[in-house]
């Protein structure tokens, strides 16, 4: 018998607060500073295939670069997955 485990891949097994072994959609809090505000969002992503190639850079210094933000009110990822087949995971800075 075939587990569940080894039909979903690597991509069901992101970060996240809760999973749907068919799908999973979920945006969580990562970390708040005691920066007041925020005017501008960064964003970074990285993304996998059946758990076999995984590309990108969803690291906060990537997300801050993509806009320019050098002080963090604060950060979100957002990770979507689809049986293991498609994974997103996408990190947002918020901050100025």
């Amino acid at each position: 018998m075939i587990s569940i485990p080894l039909l979903v891949g690597c991509g069901a097994y992101a970060v996240s607060p809760v999973m749907g072994v068919l799908y999973t959609n979920v945006n969580r809090p990562v970390t708040a500073t005691s920066h007041p505000t925020y005017t501008k969002i960064g964003k970074a992503s990285c993304s996998s295939i059946l758990g076999l190639i995984a590309t990108g850079d969803a690291s906060i210094e990537a997300a801050c670069k993509s806009v320019g933000i050098t002080k963090i009110h604060h950060v979100d990822f957002h990770s979507n997955n689809i049986l293991g087949i498609v994974a997103t995971y996408t990190v947002y800075v918020y901050g100025d």
